[in-house]
């Protein structure tokens, strides 16, 4: 527990300033973003540093790089900043009518194509003042993001999340087999034909594997994976022209498959299934503008 000796020598402006620095990783952008000189962040450095008994930046070429000591606070020093926002932002009653704010939500591919329709409409009908502008994230980054506040929400699977998240539920997801309209696989998907097909592979590395390879190695079977792509629009646009078969969320498929000319059918063997959720963290949800927001994300799925 902080003593009162401590408390007194810290300053709400030094952990804002740790906050910044932690994200560029650089004296100068973060004075820039800070309106401060370079001189004035090395100071505040310097006063972190003595009061946290840690060096918490080492520099080199190309800028800082954060101790284990710095990385295990930038959780609770993102939470602390948090609650304060919440509070100020809570002197003045959010109202969405009359409000201009921007959110930032980020979106785990496959999933924002699926939520982001619903929700421009939810927003536009409530607040037409309101922007949001969307970032693509991977699943692995949910927890980074939302502690670096780069986004107010998360639109992405439910994996294990640490207790300082909150999680609404959005849908379950699952995997179906996505094929060019017509494609004769769809009739009567066999696990044997299925296997034998050319598939395509959504995925964030090249390295032509996925989880689907998992499953069928479980069961001593292997495909042929002749193309990966980064997005499952993307790989919209590719099952419509050629002859592979991906595997390819139910979802998705059901809003945009019909548009871009793809049809689906249940696979041979059950694929993944997951929990789709709107992610942020628990002291943002004290911020009723990020409560709201979380709102007409569940209203836009129709929760």
């Amino acid at each position: 527990m902080l003593n009162k000796i401590d408390l007194s020598r810290t300053d709400l402006n030094l952990l804002m300033l740790f906050e910044v620095v932690l994200e560029e990783r650089h004296v100068g952008r973060a004075a820039e973003r800070l309106s401060l000189s370079p001189s004035a962040v090395s100071h505040g450095l310097g006063r972190l540093r003595r009061l946290l008994n840690d060096p918490l930046f080492i520099r080199h070429p190309k800028g800082l790089n954060p101790t284990e000591r710095a990385l295990e606070l930038a959780a609770p020093v993102a939470e602390i900043l948090d609650r304060v926002r919440a509070v100020v932002a809570g002197a003045e009653p959010f109202d969405p009518d009359r409000s201009k704010r921007r959110f930032v939500v980020g979106a785990v591919d496959g999933i924002g194509s699926v939520v982001l329709p619903g929700l421009v409409a939810a927003v536009g009908r409530a607040a037409p003042g309101i922007t949001i502008g969307v970032r693509s994230i991977f699943p692995n980054e949910v927890d980074e993001m939302l502690d670096q506040r780069v986004v107010d929400l998360a639109l992405a699977p439910v994996l294990t999340l640490p207790v300082r998240f909150v999680a609404r539920e959005l849908y379950t997801e699952d995997f179906v087999i996505g094929a060019r309209a017509g494609h004769p696989l769809l009739e009567r998907p066999t696990l044997e034909d299925y296997c034998a097909a050319s598939h395509l592979l959504v995925a964030q590395r090249a390295d032509g594997r996925g989880f689907v390879d998992d499953v069928l190695a479980a069961r001593g079977l292997s495909r042929r994976v002749a193309l990966t792509v980064p997005s499952f629009m993307w790989a919209l646009a590719v099952l419509a022209e050629t002859d592979l078969v991906g595997a390819m969320p139910r979802c998705l498929i059901a809003r945009h498959g019909p548009r871009a000319g793809v049809a689906a059918a249940e696979p041979p063997i059950p694929l993944r299934s997951d929990t789709i959720a709107a992610v942020t963290v628990k002291a943002a949800m004290a911020d009723p503008g990020v409560a709201w927001l979380v709102d007409r994300v569940v209203e836009a799925v129709g929760g």
